[in-house]
């Protein structure tokens, strides 16, 4: 069941309310039966864990590597 954040008009205490349907919700503090609902704060994330094998771990992890792998020189053209 959602659970919404509401504003009494009457007397400003936030309060959350599971409201069903067209019910309307009653301030807890004051009784009053005129609340808004304000705008919530969204919580994200960007980016996210490095799992192996993907295109961002093998990024992370061939950076300043050569594509042998078997040198130091950083191309594959110094290797003999």
């Amino acid at each position: 069941m959602p659970i919404f954040e509401y504003v009494c008009n009457a007397c400003d205490h936030e309060f959350e309310e599971i409201v069903l349907g067209d019910e309307q919700p009653v301030c807890p503090k004051c009784g009053h039966s005129e609340c808004t609902k304000p705008i919530s704060k969204g919580v994200f994330r960007t980016g996210g864990p490095i799992v192996a094998g993907s295109p961002s771990a093998n990024a992370i992890t061939t950076r300043g590597k050569s594509a042998c792998g078997t040198c130091t020189g950083g191309s594959c053209s110094t290797c003999g």
